[in-house]
Order: C-alpha cells, then sequence, then structure tokens
C-alpha cells in the first residue's frame, strides 16, 4: 500500500514538474522573441491619412534602418525653404524644427569629450553601446511622431548636422543636406530679424560672422567626410536656379521627382502638404514662391571695418566659393520663372504725407521720417506681407495671394488711404 501511494506521488510530482518546465520554456522563447524585437529598433504605428491625403490602412513601421533625411546648416541659410520645397513632394514629410534633437546631441557631444564624464558613464555601465541604442531610440521617436507618417521622412533642426557623423553612426542609411549661405547674408538676416541664437551676439557683425565660420566649418568638414552621404546645397543656386538643383537632391536621396517641390506655396496649410510654425521667423519669408529677394540685402548694411576685415574673420566664405571682397556679390542670373516670381508677387508703395492725419481712423499704421503716421491697407484682394513700425519705414508691401490667378486681379494692387483729410500721392514702385 505504501509502496504504491509512493509510486503515485512520483508520477504527479514529474506530472507538475513537466507542465512547470513546459511553461517556463515557453515563457522564456517569448522573451527571448521580445528581445529580439527590440534589439531590431523596429516599431509599428497605425497610419490614417498619409502624404496627398490617401488613406493608408497598412501599419507603418520604422526603425534605425530607414532611409531618413538630416537638413541643416547655420540659421537663416534657407533650411526652412528646403525643407518646405521637400515638404511639398506627396512621399516626404519634414515638419517644423523640433529644436529638441540637436540639444540632445549637443549633450552627447559633450558626454564623449569629457574624459572624466566617460570613465564614470563607463563604470556605471553606461557604455557607448547603451548610449547610442538610447539615442537612436530618441532621436527616431520624435522625428517619426511628431508629424504625418510618410515614405521617406526627414528632420530640420540646423545646428543638429554639427553631428553630422555621429549621426552617420547610428543611422546607417540616412542622408544630408547642408545648407549653404554667404555668411554675410545669413549674418545680416540673424540680426536685421533679431533671430536670438546661442553664442552669437546680435549686436555684433564681426563676432556673428566669426560664430558662423566656425560653425559653418564644422558642419562642411563632416559633410566632405560623408560624401556619398551629405550633399552641399548652395541656398543662393537653390534659388536662382530651383528645379535644376531640387532634381538633384532628389536624385541624391534616391526619391522620385515630383513638380510639387517646385510650388511648396501652393500647398502650405493643405493636407499632406507644407506645415509651418507660427513662431518660427523664416515662415513669413517661404509662403512665397522661390525668388530672389533677399539674395543680396545685406549689401550696405555691413560696417567698413568688418567689410575690410572679412577674408580674415569669415575665411569659410572663399573656401565655399564666395568672394570675400565682392560688395555687391555676383550669384549668377536666376532662371527666367524665378524672375516672374519676383516681379509678379510684389507690389511696393511708397506714400509722401503733407498733413496731420486724423488720429481716430483705424487700420495699420505706416510711419514717414518726419514722424507722421498714415492710415493704409492693401485692397482686400491682396495680402500685406510688411508692416511698418518706426521712423525710418516708408514702404508697405502687397502680395499677391495664392487664391487668384493673374487674370483675377488688375495690374496692380489698389491702397486705401484712410484719411479724409490727408492729402497723399501714391507711387507703384
Amino acid at each position: 500500500m505504501m509502496m504504491k501511494l509512493k509510486q503515485n506521488l512520483l508520477v504527479a510530482c514529474l506530472v507538475i514538474s513537466s507542465v512547470t518546465v513546459f511553461y517556463l520554456g515557453r515563457h522564456a522563447m517569448e522573451c527571448h522573441h521580445r528581445i529580439e524585437e527590440r534589439s531590431s529598433h523596429s516599431s509599428t504605428i497605425l497610419r490614417g491619412s498619409g502624404p496627398g491625403g490617401h488613406n493608408l490602412s497598412a501599419p507603418f513601421v520604422y526603425n534605425k534602418d530607414m532611409p531618413l533625411v538630416f537638413i541643416g546648416g547655420v540659421p537663416r541659410s534657407g533650411t526652412t525653404l528646403m525643407r518646405a520645397m521637400l515638404d511639398a513632394h506627396p512621399e516626404v514629410r519634414c515638419g517644423e524644427e523640433t529644436r529638441v534633437i540637436p540639444r540632445i546631441l549637443a549633450m552627447k557631444q559633450m558626454w564623449s569629450r569629457s574624459g572624466r564624464e566617460k570613465m564614470r558613464l563607463d563604470e556605471a555601465g553606461v557604455t557607448d553601446e547603451v548610449l547610442d541604442a538610447a539615442m537612436q531610440a530618441f532621436l527616431l521617436e520624435i522625428i517619426v511622431k511628431h508629424g504625418e507618417p510618410a515614405n521617406f521622412l526627414c528632420n530640420k533642426d540646423p545646428f543638429a548636422l554639427k553631428s553630422l557623423s555621429y549621426l552617420a553612426k547610428i543611422f546607417p542609411h540616412a542622408k544630408f543636406v547642408l545648407m549653404i549661405r554667404d555668411g554675410r547674408a545669413s549674418v545680416h538676416s540673424m540680426i536685421s530679424r533679431k533671430v536670438t541664437i546661442a553664442g552669437f551676439d546680435l549686436g555684433s557683425y564681426r563676432d556673428c560672422l566669426t560664430k558662423w565660420n566656425r560653425a559653418i566649418e564644422t558642419m562642411y568638414t563632416q559633410c566632405l567626410d560623408a560624401s556619398d552621404k551629405c550633399l552641399p546645397v548652395h541656398y543662393e543656386q537653390l534659388v536662382l536656379h530651383p528645379e535644376k538643383w531640387m532634381r538633384t537632391l532628389l536624385k541624391f536621396l534616391d526619391i522620385p521627382w515630383n513638380e510639387a517641390v517646385l510650388h511648396h506655396e501652393e500647398l502650405i496649410g493643405k493636407a499632406g502638404g507644407v506645415s509651418l510654425s507660427k513662431v518660427e521667423r523664416s515662415t513669413d519669408q517661404v509662403i512665397k514662391p522661390v525668388n530672389v529677394e533677399a539674395l543680396s540685402k545685406w549689401v550696405g548694411k555691413i560696417p567698413v571695418d568688418v567689410l575690410r576685415d572679412m577674408p580674415v574673420i569669415a575665411p569659410m566664405l572663399s573656401r565655399l566659393g564666395y568672394d570675400p571682397h565682392a560688395n555687391p556679390p555676383n550669384y549668377g542670373r536666376p532662371d527666367p520663372k524665378v524672375l516672374d516670381n519676383t516681379r509678379r508677387n510684389k507690389f511696393l508703395f511708397k506714400i509722401d504725407g503733407l498733413h496731420r492725419p486724423n488720429p481716430d481712423d483705424a487700420g495699420p499704421i505706416v510711419r514717414y521720417p518726419i514722424g507722421l503716421p498714415i492710415t493704409a491697407e492693401c485692397d482686400t484682394a491682396w495680402i500685406r506681407t510688411r508692416d511698418c513700425s518706426d521712423a525710418s519705414c516708408t514702404e508697405i508691401e502687397c502680395l499677391r495671394p495664392l487664391r487668384h490667378s493673374v487674370a483675377q486681379l488688375p495690374s496692380s494692387p489698389i491702397l486705401h488711404i484712410y484719411q479724409t483729410d490727408l492729402y497723399v500721392r501714391v507711387l507703384l514702385l
């Protein structure tokens, strides 16, 4: 009797042990499968309305091996225009600046440069491999999830390309677009538009040009080192010859050609089109078709002593193909379409006031050197893009709206003057 009881207990123990081993084995296999999934850094999100408004029901899978595009350069070098033109492509999504990506990359650089900090991290088990995996995951989540899914995703944070070599390491299939602009134009734009950039003294052309030289040298050197992955694009040539350079760029990025990239202004605010930030300083400029208005605005604005020392202050000008002594410069002749864009989309009015206006009148204020305010605005069919807010401003700008064709508008815009007791003379410039 006792022997049979022992046999039954032994059989029961064997059954329980077998079941336990089976479930432990299955659990181990599930864990192994999850670890493999994580190690491949692949993630999935559900697609809603894709580029061009298409309904995409298939899940959107993304990982570190996808063909990302990074657009960068010194601020005020055409990075926003470039990303807007790419955003117009139905298979591409860039979106606004994330602002966090260059900051986290700068922190990573700081950790790597400090020998003591790196030693402490290694001692804690936070090795380069651990940090690289964390950076991959963080950057990828930001790029993918701050906008709509697309076949090609890009990021535009100008100073991110200071870490171009590192980005190429952690994203092996990524490509880079380095926007290059005449440093004199970039710096004048920073200062005149009061674009705050860490480390740049906006009260000094000399300081800003020195910082521009240092920043562009860092990015350009890394771009040359990764020449098979990085394409330098000169802003001046992009706006003078947009089709030529966009064809070159899309071929470099292995993205099929689409005419929409030449008409980004028509897709602003539309589904699958170009989304613009209300806080980015370049937004008011990229709403216009590609034009040459901004190319030489710096001429006559830079102090004489800075111009004299330009080859020493900014030696990268010569290295990038600009003449540091040319004032004004000769960037080349624009394509006929670009010239037409520049001519037909802008009308400037100069107004001379002769009597003091009625202070109760409403409307935008235009001020004059003598301090005389005039209340004026563009006709309702036109968009007023520039307000005069100081005594040196004597012009109001009327921009042809995108929703109207040339045939629907008069040959020139109408300027309304809201002063019944004021005689004015209106000149179309």
